[in-house]
């Protein structure tokens, strides 16, 4: 397949003084914030594991069996954004074998790290809101989330079953998609890559891991049923799912993004800038629970930008965006997570229907 192709980028020099000044304030931080990054790698995944120990331990009181794993989908979650994401962008440890590494805890969480590491970064983050090439906003054939996507009789209701399904987004990514991507021949991700031999083991094998420790241990171990032990891995699944849709649903796939299409040379209409300007939008609520919990997802734009720059270093770097934005017209937006999410619901009613609403989209 050909990729698509960016136009000439006329911000160039803009960017490059905005990332010099970007890693001026990073050089500035960093013996401030290295600590925090590497008291998180250590300290999210021990409370998960920690966790999951408890279940073993106490357990047997069925009101505790539950709690720890609604913790425990709560701290997949936390390592997630914080450890695993920045991991996958080698911007925990100076060593790019150390981050290899590190990411196989989320193969212990059931996630498929080498998968999900190849969706994100080589289709998400180098053609965000691009149709046929970004695989975080292509999730099912159920949504029609880009506006020029497949249409078929069942879209018409999409807005009314989509939100009821989207707390069994988790379930799926672990359960199904990881599979599909594997073995469905034409998915998004076989464009651009050969999945090596090795990959299909550490698939069955790590998946097979996650399911023993988090459903066949327990019920060994502990006087409780099948039925308790599948209760409570739903809840862990469907908390970790409603926490992480926050995160997924609100920078990209609303109505104030745009989806570009290439035209007939597969040319892009933007430079790679302001492709990630106009396809991302942050999340104006900011405090000290979305900064040190949840990855500072709210600083989305900056992320795009500088994908190789940790987000503890996002504040700083988001006010440094700001000001360039204004001094020379960058369409830089942010909306309160709840207008944002509105507007991803304006999204999938809109695009229920086969009419181009989006003229920016051509």
């Amino acid at each position: 397949m050909v990729k698509p192709i960016y136009s000439s980028d006329n911000e160039k020099s803009v960017f490059n003084n905005l990332r010099k000044e970007a890693h001026v304030i990073v050089k500035l931080l960093e013996s401030k914030r290295r600590s925090e990054i590497v008291l998180k790698a250590i300290l999210f995944p021990a409370f998960y594991f920690l966790i999951y120990l408890s279940v073993l331990y106490w357990g047997r009181n069925i009101s505790i069996f539950y709690l720890c794993y609604f913790l425990m989908g709560l701290m997949l979650v936390f390592v997630f954004l914080n450890t695993i994401h920045e991991a996958v962008h080698g911007t925990i440890f100076q060593s790019k074998r150390a981050n290899n590494l590190y990411v196989y805890i989320f193969d212990l969480m059931g996630a498929n790290s080498f998968m999900w590491k190849t969706r994100h970064i080589r289709f998400h983050h180098n053609y965000p809101n691009v149709e046929g090439w970004d695989t975080d906003i292509e999730q099912s054939k159920l949504a029609r989330v880009f506006p020029n996507g497949p249409y078929t009789k069942i879209h018409k209701y999409q807005h009314i079953y989509l939100p009821l399904l989207y707390p069994l987004y988790l379930a799926n990514w672990l359960l199904v998609r990881d599979f599909k991507d594997f073995f469905i021949k034409g998915r998004t991700v076989q464009k651009l890559i050969q999945i090596p031999k090795i990959e299909y083991v550490k698939l069955f094998l790590l998946k097979g891991i996650f399911l023993f420790y988090t459903v066949v241990l327990p019920k060994w171990i502990l006087p409780i049923s099948w039925i308790q032990v599948l209760i409570a891995f739903s809840i862990m699944l469907f908390t970790a799912s409603v926490f992480s849709l926050f995160v997924l649903l609100s920078p990209h796939a609303n109505t104030e993004n745009e989806f570009p299409l290439p035209d007939d040379q597969n040319q892009l209409s933007h430079s790679w800038m302001m492709h990630m300007l106009i396809t991302t939008n942050d999340v104006s609520h900011n405090n000290w629970f979305t900064r040190f919990f949840m990855g500072c997802f709210n600083y989305h734009v900056v992320h795009h930008l500088f994908p190789n720059i940790n987000h503890a270093y996002y504040p700083e770097l988001t006010m440094l965006l700001k000001q360039y934005a204004q001094e020379f017209k960058l369409p830089y937006r942010t909306y309160p997570l709840l207008t944002s999410l509105k507007n991803h619901y304006k999204l999938l009613k809109q695009n229920r229907m086969t009419e181009d609403i989006f003229e920016e989209t051509m």
